[in-house]
């Protein structure tokens, strides 16, 4: 499904804390977003969209934690796709990627009709991105794995048409919830998750009369639920025509098109 038309189209292939992947198609110009599932399953759910890997021009990664690169050994050996990361996440990742596999993203880059921003986000890694992706002047907001987004990057965000943004716990429920007094300190720092009344103030903010999906992504098992994540982001945007999706761990979300 080589699609040359001007709209763009973005699914979620899994979401959560076991793994996290997403495509974008933007007429010749497809992308993979992180690397959390094995090659095997990757290639399975790209085939359901009448994709391979050759349909892609390379895979971004936001960061480099497990359950966002895990299948990135498999993808190299049984591919030829290019892995795009920032200079600052080369240490993290150089004893996984070959050199010759990676190609070096800017703050701001152009790809054919595609411009890709990073915007960085904040979580206990070395560095971490996320994105905004725009083809024919519709763009799609990526942000996962932050403990916040800094005011000064809002206004970049402001009135694209898709949305994917972690909505990772429920505060109470983490705070009552199994984990060690460490973990949950971790989760609700400045370098954790976004809770669901956190996603849902921004979402508020950030969304504008372009804005046609919100795909709420990440959501933990132990800590949150979907009807919780759902109701706390609709309320937020019960003014505004906007359909709103979870992003689950083991199914792919529905293929959107604006």
């Amino acid at each position: 499904m080589q699609c040359q038309c001007t709209n763009l189209k973005f699914q979620t292939l899994a979401s959560g804390s076991k793994g996290n992947c997403a495509i974008v198609l933007c007429g010749k110009i497809n992308l993979i977003i992180d690397a959390g599932i094995s090659q095997r399953t990757l290639k399975r759910r790209l085939e359901e969209n009448d994709l391979d890997f050759s349909s892609f021009f390379g895979i971004l990664i936001t960061h480099s934690h497990n359950d966002h690169i895990k299948g990135l050994d498999g993808i190299i050996k049984h591919t030829n796709l290019k892995i795009m990361i920032t200079k600052k996440m080369y240490d993290e990742l150089k004893n996984i990627v070959p050199l010759n596999r990676i190609i070096f993203i800017e703050e701001k880059n152009k790809i054919a009709d595609v411009e890709l921003e990073l915007i960085p986000t904040s979580h206990d890694t070395a560095y971490s991105v996320g994105y905004i992706i725009t083809y024919h002047k519709k763009s799609l907001v990526y942000i996962t794995d932050t403990g916040y987004i800094n005011r000064k990057y809002l206004k970049m965000l402001e009135n694209k048409y898709i949305y994917l943004i972690e909505s990772n716990h429920d505060e109470e429920m983490l705070m009552n919830g199994p984990y060690p007094s460490f973990l949950k300190q971790r989760v609700i720092s400045d370098r954790g998750h976004l809770s669901n009344n956190t996603t849902a103030k921004y979402l508020k903010e950030i969304t504008g009369d372009n804005t046609k999906y919100v795909l709420l992504a990440h959501l933990s098992e132990k800590n949150n639920n979907e009807t919780l994540a759902y109701n706390t982001t609709k309320e937020a945007l019960e003014e505004k025509n906007i359909e709103i999706l979870i992003a689950h761990q083991n199914e792919a979300s529905p293929l959107i098109e604006v």
